[in-house]
């Protein structure tokens, strides 16, 4: 008897490999995105907790009804993130534009700059809430 998990996917009509995808939970919105934006979001939204700091990231994701969106979160000590991971076989959004910039936010508050070194800007270049 041929059993399904002994037939190679993609003779079956599936790609051969599976984007790697996870489903993000926030608020009340679920999205999908890629593996590296959602672990580096809840990663970022960890390490910001633990600085007592506020910040707002945007990511490229698919919605409830499969299109592609920008999706904007603040994240603070009060966020509530559940990060999940899924059988989907859907190429994610591409984000390593955002991811590199959280990944550098996140070594940003992990290694703080010492005295006499330069301070890059992050997106906007300044602090002021009218160049956000």
């Amino acid at each position: 008897m041929l059993r399904p998990e002994s037939i190679p996917l993609a003779s079956a009509g599936f790609p051969a490999t599976f984007a790697n995808m996870k489903r993000v939970i926030f608020a009340d919105r679920v999205l999908l995105m890629g593996d590296a934006a959602a672990d580096s979001l809840l990663e970022y939204a960890r390490v910001l907790t633990h600085a007592h700091g506020v910040d707002a990231v945007t990511l490229r994701c698919l919605g409830a009804d499969g299109d592609t969106v920008e999706a904007s979160f603040l994240l603070n000590g009060h966020t509530s993130l559940l990060v999940e991971s899924t059988n989907s076989n859907i190429q994610p959004p591409d984000n390593a534009e955002a991811v590199a910039e959280i990944r550098d936010r996140i070594h940003a508050l992990l290694r703080p700059v010492s005295a006499g070194e330069e301070i890059s800007p992050w997106s906007s270049g300044s602090d002021e809430p009218d160049d956000l």
